[in-house]
């Protein structure tokens, strides 16, 4: 089964320890447990979501927010560059809004 570390309680996202396939289970470790199934393939080393995130919503990593979706993001989509604001180092920006 392939699987997504979850690095904090409060993260809405997964980080890939497997390369993903689109339809196939994905076993939660780390800070949370429990199968999502991707709806893409998705790299090794990338996010997804691992809780529905609404368009402007804070996407949370390391229990920090690490962007904003720019668009609604389903349990187990890709969140990535496509779908996420960044907001950390950016300098164009206040950091922590």
């Amino acid at each position: 089964m392939l699987r997504a570390i979850v690095l904090h309680s409060d993260d809405n996202v997964a980080t890939l320890i497997d390369p993903g396939r689109a339809a196939i289970p994905v076993k939660l470790t780390g800070e949370a447990s429990g199968e999502i199934e991707l709806t893409d393939d998705i790299p090794f080393g990338h996010k997804c979501a691992i809780r529905a995130i609404a368009k402007g919503a804070e996407i949370l990593k390391y229990g920090q927010v690490i962007g904003r979706a720019t668009a609604p993001i389903r349990v187990g989509d890709h969140v990535h560059i496509h779908n996420v604001e960044a907001l950390r180092g950016r300098g164009d920006i206040e950091e922590g809004r």
